[in-house]
């Protein structure tokens, strides 16, 4: 029996009046004494009750708070641990890739944060359950109403949700990271920031591209593993080989011994041999394995020490000469113009044809 109704059946009883109209009784000290009783003993009886549901509740929060933080700590001395250990690199495609530390902290920040985010949604809302429960509430409904709202928010925001999946699963992936060089299909650049939502990219023009993470179907990136240096040399086709390749091979030993090639090239450079022979030219194909992201800056030293060292030892590099473009004539001046008309002379017999004949006089 609750309180109030404790209070109503204490009540003063009305009195009927000679006007047939009940007017409310004066209540006495008896009836006060009466309902004091009754409410005392009301809360003497589930005060037990309500203390249980008290210290219960009090748990369920004490419980899920030291869960949080411990929970929360945990995952971030996970993350440091992740952000102090570095792979070695030993320039093979198997030992890991370079990763710069504004990478990795990036990377683990963004993985943290999910992580924290996640553990304290799933801790808080069931501790909430519970003290519903707690209370005797029927979750039933509210559970029901919640997964209808759920359903229509994930149906109206899908894309945003789509987003930040293929975000969290690119950033999990080490798909790419601060630094990288990357082809997204809808634009290429070096990443300068990961979102969960949306990836920035510097241009090479210096524009700023922000890609959904959602949009991204496939993605090439050019800074993991390893890069190849290609540098196609032309010579004449009567040159003698065995002088291009020494050529070539010293030009390969002295650049491999000096800084800062010695660390961008993590192969040595090769001969591949002749990618093509024509009659008047053939071309002698040099390659090397660098560094991620590093092999225009090898091709171009490589073609610049190439081209002195073939100077040095007299070996023209050749190329085709341009294809002359054949003169245009010179356009008639009167090509635009239309032929003249018969109807331009007035002698001429279509003119006379055209002419409207004169009325006949009229003779008086």
């Amino acid at each position: 029996m609750s309180l109030s109704a404790v209070l109503l059946a204490a009540g003063p009883t009305p009195s009927p009046t000679p006007s047939g109209t009940t007017t409310p009784a004066v209540p006495t000290i008896k009836d006060a004494h009466e309902s004091a009783t009754q409410a005392a003993t009301w809360v003497e009886q589930n005060w037990s009750t309500w203390l249980a549901i008290g210290l219960r509740v009090l748990l369920i929060l004490a419980i899920a708070a030291v869960l949080r933080v411990v929970i929360r700590r945990a995952i971030t001395k996970f993350i440091d641990r992740m952000n102090r250990t570095a792979q070695a690199v030993d320039g093979t495609a198997l030992g890991g890739l370079l990763v710069n530390v504004e990478r990795r902290r990036q990377r683990s920040q963004a993985i943290g944060s999910v992580l924290r985010s996640v553990a304290s949604f799933v801790i808080m809302g069931t501790a909430a359950l519970m003290v519903l429960s707690a209370f005797e509430i029927n979750l039933a409904p509210l559970l029901a109403s919640a997964g209808v709202a759920g359903v229509a928010i994930g149906f109206g925001a899908r894309n945003l949700v789509t987003d930040f999946l293929s975000g969290v699963f690119m950033i999990l992936e080490d798909q790419y990271g601060v630094g990288d060089t990357i082809d997204a299909g809808v634009a290429s650049g070096e990443v300068i920031e990961v979102g969960l939502r949306v990836t920035k990219l510097r241009g090479d023009n210096g524009e700023i591209w922000y890609v959904r993470n959602g949009e991204v179907k496939r993605i090439g990136n050019l800074s993991q593993g390893w890069s190849t240096a290609g540098v196609d040399v032309t010579v004449r086709s009567s040159e003698d080989l065995d002088k291009v390749r020494s050529t070539i091979g010293d030009v390969a030993e002295r650049m491999s011994k000096e800084e800062p090639w010695n660390e961008l090239l993590w192969g040595p450079i090769e001969v591949l041999g002749l990618d093509s022979v024509l009659l008047d030219s053939m071309v002698v194909r040099v390659s090397a394995k660098t560094m991620p992201g590093k092999s225009l800056t090898v091709e171009r030293e490589l073609r610049w020490r190439i081209k002195l060292a073939f100077d040095a030892a007299d070996i023209p590099i050749v190329g085709r000469a341009p294809v002359a473009l054949d003169a245009e004539p010179t356009a008639d001046p009167t090509a635009g113009m239309a032929a003249p008309s018969a109807y331009a002379s007035t002698t001429s017999p279509q003119s006379v044809a055209a002419t409207p004949l004169a009325p006949p006089s009229v003779t008086k």
